[in-house]
């Protein structure tokens, strides 16, 4: 199985280090996030990966041939032209992933102990084009599921602002992990082009596709500001 990891953005929640730095090298307990990311998917025997880059990119790239790709297959999708986000950097890496297998994505500054082989059991046994990986934990965008965990809306806790697939029947309200287990069957279903998020194509889709939670109550840290990672060093050695 293949990883996309996402390395591509500027990082700004993270400055001043990411000012001259990309944030997927910003260092808890002094390991680069990135390569806590590859060696945390490798203990799940993934050793196929493509990482996008944009921000300080060749960065990136000279770490990785610096530490040899980690003893792994590495691809680079090179954003460098134009950030295009989740949804168009996949779309961008599309020639390195469609190749009939199911893979995962995974934002590179998230730091967890969710187990990938869970996920991706749950995934295959819903025979799904997309698993969200999902926590009970506070976050101020929350996606909604009913009690089958499919995706049926999106709710901003702050405004108050939300996107339903119907009206609400006590919908569980989850945040999202920045994980997913995909099958390149999405290829074919994302409408957009350019730079989208992801997350948009999905709120389209769960209008007339099944799109399901895998729901985790593993450690998860967004490692996206200083303080983050000060958070994340108690927890990750």
């Amino acid at each position: 199985m293949k990883a996309l990891l996402f390395a591509a953005g500027k990082g700004t929640r993270l400055k001043p280090f990411t000012e001259k730095h990309p944030k997927a090298l910003a260092k808890v307990n002094d390991i680069p996030l990135l390569e806590r990311n590859i060696n945390y998917l490798k203990n799940f025997g993934i050793k196929d990966f493509v990482i996008n880059i944009h921000h300080f990119g060749g960065q990136i790239v000279d770490f990785l041939k610096k530490n040899n790709n980690f003893n792994c297959n590495i691809e680079i999708s090179d954003e460098t032209n134009e950030l295009l986000e989740t949804g168009g950097g996949l779309i961008f890496a599309r020639r390195f992933l469609d190749h009939g297998e199911d893979f995962i994505i995974m934002n590179a500054d998230i730091l967890t102990s969710l187990n990938i082989n869970d996920l991706v059991k749950y995934h295959k046994n819903m025979n799904d084009f997309a698993t969200l990986a999902v926590s009970d934990r506070e976050s101020s965008r929350k996606l909604l599921f009913n009690k089958e965990m499919v995706l049926r809306g999106w709710l901003n806790i702050q405004t108050g602002e939300q996107r339903l697939a119907e009206f609400n029947k006590g919908f569980k309200a989850l945040a999202f992990s920045g994980v997913h287990c995909i099958n390149p069957a999405i290829f074919n279903k994302i409408k957009r082009t350019g730079k989208f998020s992801v997350m948009e194509e999905y709120l389209d889709l769960m209008q007339t596709e099944y799109i399901h939670g895998f729901l985790h109550d593993s450690i998860l840290i967004d490692v996206g500001r200083p303080e983050s990672v000060i958070e994340a060093e108690k927890y990750f050695k």
